[in-house]
């Protein structure tokens, strides 16, 4: 028996998809084939070589000036630290030793011998006395103050200026200052002379300036500034009582009034007080 040819009939089962442009072959529309891609050959790794690390660049003259200055902004810091807190120890050993309070100042008296402001050429003169009281309320604590400068005011017109030598407030101490300021053809503003020629009562404001320093045994500080201000001062112009004629007896002049206005000290640096 031979072997019988069946012809198929029909499409053929699960055709190959062929590319747009090209026939079943391969082959281009215009009949060309195209080139094959030629293959790329791997890269060879180069082998490993060794690399020595580059030296560090030299420091500049800018950067071992900015390092010396910041090594001395650091001790300069740290020795005022150190000083601060020394500072601070010996303080508090000599409080727990003697208990430092600071002295009082009042004005105890005062009068207002004379006050005249000329009208026409707005000169003033003006004298007064006051009494300054001193306390030291410290049993091992002294005070020195240096020569001390005295103004008085009235609404911020300076009236009249003296000063008194230097002098000890000694440890458990009161010490009475007689004061005399006075003063001379002093100009001042129209109008502020307007206003104390209508006043028939002076507030005044009396300032102290002077160094002072402390004694502790041996031990002696150094001097620094300060201001003491007395105000709360309220005083009426008290003429002199003039000396009758020799047949009668002399008339004294009456006490000054007693006032007890406190006074405030305060460190001055330049002119600012704290």
């Amino acid at each position: 028996m031979g072997d019988r040819a069946y012809a198929t009939t029909g499409p053929a089962q699960n055709p190959l998809p062929v590319p747009p442009g090209r026939t079943a072959n391969g082959a281009t529309a215009n009949g060309t084939t195209p080139k094959p891609v030629p293959a790329v050959p791997p890269r060879a790794i180069p082998p490993y070589q060794y690399r020595p690390k580059p030296y560090p660049p030299p420091r500049s003259r800018y950067t071992s000036r900015r390092n010396w200055c910041c090594t001395c902004c650091l001790w300069f810091t740290l020795i005022l630290i150190g000083l601060v807190f020394l500072a601070a120890i010996a303080a508090g050993v000599l409080y727990v030793l003697y208990h430092p309070r600071k002295p009082t100042f009042n004005v105890t008296s005062l009068r207002l011998i004379d006050l005249n402001v000329s009208s026409s050429s707005d000169l003033l003169t003006a004298r007064l006395n006051f009494t300054v009281t001193a306390r030291n309320p410290n049993q091992k604590i002294s005070f020195s103050y240096g020569d001390v400068s005295i103004s008085a005011f009235s609404d911020s017109v300076d009236l009249a200026d003296g000063s008194i030598p230097a002098f000890v407030l000694d440890p458990n101490n009161v010490t009475i200052i007689p004061v005399s300021l006075s003063s001379s053809g002093r100009s001042v503003d129209p109008s502020e002379a307007s206003d104390l020629m209508k006043k028939k009562s002076y507030p005044l404001e009396i300032e102290l300036d002077t160094k002072a320093g402390v004694k502790i045994g041996r031990l002696r500080s150094f001097k620094i500034a300060i201001r003491v201000s007395c105000t709360g001062i309220s005083v009426k112009e008290s003429k002199v009582v003039s000396m009758a004629p020799s047949p009668s007896p002399r008339v004294p002049p009456p006490p000054p009034p007693s006032i007890d206005a406190k006074c405030k000290p305060k460190i001055k640096i330049l002119s600012w007080t704290f």
